[in-house]
């Protein structure tokens, strides 16, 4: 007899994971703080857009990073749709991005990704955003 386990335990990060991240942009956009700056290397599970309320959807990475799954908040879809960037799951990526809490919940928020010899900046060296 097979068990459920690690599929329900697989469905349930990603059901928080979800749920974290439309709590979280419900509200005002997290501030990006360049004290906490990290790099983060990184296989993308998916590319997830959340209509945060009264405005346009915002992208985010979930990266799987050795057991452990991160959020990695890029921008909103339109500036990812208007540079012609996608992400597809099993891509290799390295992100440099502020690592913060928002509602209890940890976020980075993206300023590089760099996926092949690609470089994608999201957001300028003092945290302000790009788009």
């Amino acid at each position: 007899m097979t068990s459920c386990a690690p599929l329900y335990n697989r469905l349930l990060k990603l059901a928080v994971i979800s749920f974290l991240a439309t709590s979280a942009f419900a509200q005002a956009l997290p501030k990006y703080d360049p004290a906490t700056e990290g790099k983060f290397k990184g296989i993308v599970e998916e590319l997830k857009f959340v209509p945060p309320s009264g405005a346009k959807p915002v992208a985010y990475l979930v990266l799987k990073s050795g057991p452990d799954a991160m959020q990695i908040f890029l921008c909103p879809k339109k500036f990812l749709d208007d540079m012609g960037v996608d992400f597809k799951a099993n891509d290799e990526v390295e992100v440099t991005g502020s690592k913060i809490k928002q509602d209890g919940a940890d976020l980075t928020l993206a300023r590089e990704v760099v996926k092949g010899g690609d470089t994608l900046t999201l957001r300028f060296k003092d945290g302000k955003p790009a788009w």
